[in-house]
């Protein structure tokens, strides 16, 4: 890295491409590609990890410029430090105060940091740079929020024989949910019929806001027995598109095709009676009838009336009903977390179609993060009553 730089001018920059695609490289003060980072962060250019690396590693670096090191010079303590700095747990002084007035990294974002921070300084040693770095980085794990707890109860072990900068990830088993009633609630506090769809959908849908604000028209497959022939009822594709003009992406990245008009593959969703109906209150009141976007949400008011609609604009949208109904702040992903449990709690605890109704990767992510007991079911009672010794 320069010498002489101004701490903390390091930045991230979009790259637009010209066949819409969008990748992300980091700028250094004099406008100049920060060379190993722009390396590093090529490797991962149209997948989901390319921007949230972009912006962990411009952390990291700034920090680095802040401690006067460089990615040749960084050594295993100093990366010890840094995690401590941005929130995990580390038996050593962190230097300068770093970040101040940022909230830390919970434990997914430190696994996240931990994991580029590693790939990085391993991609630096392909290229023959701090080779000894990348030895330690193959024999030690870093510490992060997990360790905390292990740390109270005398568990914490320096020599563990994992991925250095991918630790134990302590999943909870009790998520951030929407209130009680909220959908109910929301509803009075929805300016637009968009706006509805947008509570409908993530509600019934289990969507993520980015895959919702992805969506195109020709997605939408909402009648039986659509011409895809890949699923008989009302139901929806979602595809991995780069490039969208409201930067809207999937996180997944299912192979899907457009034939004779009609999309195959993607994720598949199922559509409820709800989102049906939402869905034509919105088309026969509110879309432009000269979108040529082909996007299902549009901008409603202002100069980008009838443009593609942005996440962001979502997540304000719903932030902002939350406090007119009295719920406070309430994040898109809220409407995941309920979806999730409503599933599991009708399946009886059954992973499979929890997993496939809101498309994760596993059944193990679902097990560990939203898989529960009811307190109130008199298995559970009948357990802890055994457990205080009430029944032989």
């Amino acid at each position: 890295m320069a010498r002489g730089l101004l701490l903390g001018q390091l930045r991230v920059q979009t790259v637009k491409h010209r066949d819409g695609r969008r990748s992300y490289t980091i700028l250094q003060p004099c406008g100049s590609v920060h060379a190993a980072a722009d390396r590093y962060l090529a490797t991962y250019a149209g997948s989901g990890s390319d921007r949230p690396y972009a912006y962990l590693l411009v952390d990291h670096l700034r920090w680095l410029e802040s401690e006067k090191l460089t990615p040749e010079s960084v050594e295993f303590s100093d990366l010890e430090r840094y995690m401590g700095a941005v929130g995990a747990k580390v038996a050593m002084p962190l230097g300068n105060p770093w970040r101040t007035g940022q909230r830390p990294y919970g434990n997914s974002a430190l696994s996240s940091a931990a994991s580029c921070l590693k790939g990085f300084y391993l991609h630096q040693a392909a290229a023959g740079a701090n080779s000894g770095l990348a030895e330690m980085l193959n024999r030690r794990r870093m510490p992060t929020q997990a360790d905390r707890d292990r740390a109270l109860l005398g568990h914490l072990s320096r020599d563990l024989p994992a991925n250095p900068l991918a630790p134990k990830r302590i999943r909870r088993r009790h998520p951030k949910m929407l209130p009680d009633n909220a959908r109910a609630t929301l509803g009075p506090a929805m300016n637009s019929a968009r706006d509805r769809l947008v509570v409908d959908w993530l509600s019934d849908g289990g969507l993520r806001i980015g895959e919702l604000c992805g969506l195109h028209l020709a997605d939408l497959h909402l009648r039986e027995n659509a011409g895809c022939a890949e699923c008989r009822a009302p139901h929806l594709h979602v595809c991995h598109r780069d490039g969208l003009a409201n930067q809207a992406r999937a996180k997944t990245k299912h192979e899907w095709t457009l034939q004779d008009g009609v999309i195959r593959g993607g994720l598949i969703k199922r559509v409820s009676p709800a989102m049906i109906h939402s869905y034509f209150a919105y088309m026969m009141t509110e879309y432009p009838r000269d979108a040529a976007h082909g996007m299902l949400l549009v901008q409603l008011h202002g100069a980008d009336r009838g443009l593609p609609w942005a996440p962001e604009g979502a997540r304000k949208m719903i932030r902002r009903a939350g406090v007119r109904a009295g719920l406070g702040v309430i994040r898109p992903h809220a409407f995941r977390h309920s979806f999730a449990t409503a599933v599991l709690d009708a399946s009886d605890g059954n992973l499979v179609i929890t997993r496939d109704a809101g498309g994760w990767a596993s059944t193990e992510v679902v097990d560990e993060i939203y898989a529960h007991v009811d307190i109130h079911d008199p298995a559970f009672d009948l357990a802890l009553r055994k457990a205080w010794g009430e029944h032989a």
